[in-house]
């Protein structure tokens, strides 16, 4: 199961035992919102694109949306989202649980700047009823990802939420 390959990753910075797991689905931003009890752009939700023979994922906020501009002028090509089987052969994971971590080779992370306005964050952690409270800089440590990226619309910072990673 890739929840069990997900906490043997991060086994190697002793916070297996941080991984969340519930009852219901938390497989949308706004499930996991309503399982972790926190404001939905909180939720970390990857999103995977297809590029060449490789899966590219994005880590973006729960109230984000991919800017189709922006994604080709940072990759220099249209956002093409992989199929939910593709998503499972490129990942290792399931639509619901994909996560950054754990993943298979070949597969390319970057985090999107709609994380940085918050203390911490929630991504999965490859099951559709699970997840983890990370900072910004733990996610981008345990994920391993190649860099920050501007790559999303329609998220809004908010003074009075607003805390930097």
């Amino acid at each position: 199961m890739a929840i069990d390959k997900v906490r043997e990753y991060l086994r190697q910075w002793g916070r297996e035992k941080d991984m969340k797991e519930f009852e219901t689905s938390s497989a949308t931003v706004e499930l996991a919102a309503m399982a972790l009890n926190v404001e939905p752009q909180r939720i970390a939700k990857t999103l995977s694109f297809k590029k060449d023979d490789c899966a590219l994922l994005i880590v973006a906020a729960g109230d984000a949306k991919i800017d189709n501009g922006k994604f080709k002028s940072e990759f220099g090509m249209k956002a093409k989202m992989l199929s939910p089987e593709e998503v499972v052969e490129y990942t290792g994971h399931a639509i619901g649980g994909v996560c950054p971590f754990g993943l298979k080779e070949q597969v390319n992370v970057f985090l999107d700047e709609s994380l940085q306005r918050f203390a911490s964050i929630f991504p999965a952690c490859g099951s559709s009823n699970s997840a983890i409270e990370l900072t910004c800089q733990e996610l981008e440590i345990y994920s391993k990802s190649l860099k920050w990226v501007d790559v999303c619309k329609d998220w809004q910072e908010d003074d009075d939420i607003q805390l930097s990673c």
